[in-house]
């Protein structure tokens, strides 16, 4: 598990609080973001990442990315993630506006799966080319 994902805890799989995990243990909420600021719970997790707004941002845009298009991230991708994060600045970085600047991107606009037959992917591209 993520380290970070430990000040999380306290949240069962469907999200509902709890106070103790599997074995009526105590859960312990309480980990260390990589610059070493401590948190113990998830108020305090929060209170630690609003410090990072930016990085934090970033992050999400890329993993929301990954996700979109089915693949790792390149170094190709940047510009289209600074573009993204850009564009959701004045909606204050709502998912709305991050899911909307990700389906605008040119790298979710203009992916081809792997699983697309070549004849498909070639018409694509010429379509894109007109």
């Amino acid at each position: 598990m993520d380290p970070l994902g430990f000040g999380l805890e306290n949240f069962d799989g469907i999200g509902q609080w709890r106070t103790s995990g599997e074995g009526n243990t105590a859960i312990d909420a309480s980990g260390t973001l990589p610059d070493g600021t401590a948190f113990n719970g998830p108020a305090e997790f929060r209170a630690a990442l609003v410090k990072h707004r930016e990085e934090f941002i970033v992050t999400v845009t890329e993993k929301l990315l990954t996700y979109a298009l089915g693949r790792g991230l390149e170094y190709y991708d940047e510009p289209a993630v600074r573009a993204i994060v850009h564009q959701a600045a004045p909606g204050e970085y709502r998912w709305s506006a991050l899911i909307l600047g990700i389906v605008k991107s040119a790298p979710f606009q203009m992916r081809i799966t792997p699983s697309s037959p070549p004849m498909v992917a070639e018409q694509s591209q010429a379509k894109r080319e007109k």
